[in-house]
């Protein structure tokens, strides 16, 4: 019914899944409020680490260097870019400083596939996600 090329093979990721994910991720960030694109990159950002962790612990190692490279780019470029450092007081320099840490020991968990790392920045991460979802009703409540 359809072409070789267009066909997965058993273990393969089927291209159109992967289309039909791309497409859904580019309408909900268009979509998304500033809140909610903060909201997602920590989403994003821990779903990389949680993938790290299984592919450290059974040995796909191109697929945990793939996922801490995605993890690390979502805490440098995004989380981090989008501090306000200049009016952001000492909050966006806390905030900056960790996110470097963070950089750095993603980063060194790579290198040394280090599981203890990926903890560290999973249990230092989610206390900050967790207080950003609970500022989300507040911060929808506001723009109405």
């Amino acid at each position: 019914m359809f072409s070789p090329q267009l066909s997965s093979r058993a273990g393969s990721p089927n291209p159109f899944a992967n289309t039909y994910r791309q497409v859904g991720n580019q309408t909900a960030v268009a979509a998304a409020t500033p809140h909610r694109l903060i909201e997602m990159l920590f989403e994003g950002c821990m779903d990389a680490l949680a993938q790290a962790k299984g592919a450290l612990r059974s040995g796909q190692v191109d697929v945990k260097g793939r996922a801490l490279g995605r993890a690390v780019r979502i805490v440098d470029e995004g989380l981090r870019a989008a501090l306000d450092l200049r009016d952001g007081g000492p909050l966006a320099a806390d905030l900056h400083a960790l996110y470097g840490y963070l950089t750095m020991r993603l980063t060194a968990a790579n290198l040394r596939n280090d599981e203890a790392a990926i903890e560290e920045c999973q249990r230092l991460l989610s206390p900050l996600r967790e207080a950003w979802q609970a500022i989300g009703p507040q911060v929808n409540a506001a723009k109405r």
